[in-house]
């Protein structure tokens, strides 16, 4: 069942019904009565959880992260959370371990304890995101693929820059270190990678994917060394950071060697040795958008119609870049 199913049963719109199942309180008790018996009726489960919430008066909105130990996410935490705060709800952070698996089962938990949801670099299958869609108010950070209201870090101009410094370097062989292989944000960094590397005529490799954590530097960094590109964009922060570890236990000499570039400026880019040079994301920007198009559609009275926000990337040069070592 869907919205539309239950709005032709009770007799209104489609977004009334979103409205009443969201925030029934800002609807009329004679037209929200008669949605919630149409949504039980045709065995519609937002039905039961907005009784609930009804009953409980719960003021939450869940935020659900494939890693929580990603310093990415601290900035998409903390954005949201005080936009939140500052309307009234509470955050409920939730770490789903990098598994669609357990983003799908705690979503569905979400479902009667929760008001609506932010699901960051979301796993989940096109079809079960906009299953869930569906059925609760929510807002995608990096997905665009599911029918909800998104928020995009467009990576196209950062990467295009990455390429014009690196070029200006000498560098000729490109490889992309690749993220998870379900990842559209990785799907999406390696498109822009190839436009990139067609517009400058230099060679792209791609490897991978990895799991974007440091852990799995060190053989990305031994994969890079094998393709013997002289210089890399890796799909994350940490992905980089974990790379130079590894090079500097082999002796390999960043740059001198070897150029990196990171993706995000995470906080800790700028300490590693070399400090990273990266392409900087609108992190918390991007956390406070997604936060006020999901208290949007909480508002029954809002205006605010949008379905999606890019938000642009740059280039930050730090010492992690140089020159071709000549070889």
């Amino acid at each position: 069942m869907t919205l539309r199913d239950v709005a032709k049963v009770a007799g209104v719109a489609t977004s009334t019904v979103s409205r009443v199942l969201s925030n029934p309180g800002r609807i009329s008790p004679r037209t929200s009565e008669a949605v919630l018996k149409a949504a039980r009726d045709l065995g519609y489960d937002s039905a039961r959880r907005r009784e609930v919430l009804t009953a409980g008066q719960s003021r939450s909105v869940a935020l659900l992260v494939p890693d929580i130990g990603n310093p990415f996410y601290f900035d998409i935490i903390h954005g949201m959370q005080e936009q939140l705060k500052a309307a009234g709800y509470i955050q409920v952070l939730v770490d789903t371990e990098e598994s669609a698996e357990v983003e799908e089962s705690t979503l569905e938990s979400m479902m009667s304890t929760s008001q609506g949801v932010i699901l960051a670099a979301s796993r989940l299958s096109t079809n079960a995101l906009k299953r869930a869609a569906e059925r609760i108010p929510l807002v995608a950070l990096n997905r665009n693929d599911g029918g909800a209201p998104a928020v995009l870090i467009d990576a196209t101009i950062g990467i295009h820059q990455a390429f014009q410094h690196l070029v200006s370097l000498d560098h000729r062989r490109i490889a992309f270190i690749s993220g998870p292989e379900k990842s559209l944000s990785s799907q999406w960094r390696w498109q822009a990678f190839v436009d990139a590397a067609r517009e400058h005529g230099v060679e792209a490799i791609r490897l991978g994917p990895y799991a974007p954590k440091q852990t799995s530097g060190a053989a990305a960094a031994d994969a890079m060394l094998t393709s013997r590109a002289t210089a890399c964009i890796a799909f994350n922060d940490l992905l980089a950071i974990g790379m130079l570890r590894r090079f500097r236990v082999r002796g390999v000499r960043v740059p001198a060697d070897v150029s990196i570039i990171g993706f995000d400026d995470i906080f800790g880019a700028d300490f590693c040795q070399p400090p990273l040079t990266t392409i900087t994301a609108p992190i918390e920007r991007a956390a406070r958008v997604a936060t006020s198009m999901l208290l949007n559609r909480l508002d029954p009275g809002s205006s605010d119609a949008r379905k999606m926000v890019r938000l642009p990337t740059y280039l930050t040069v730090r010492e992690s870049t140089g020159m071709v070592a000549a070889r």
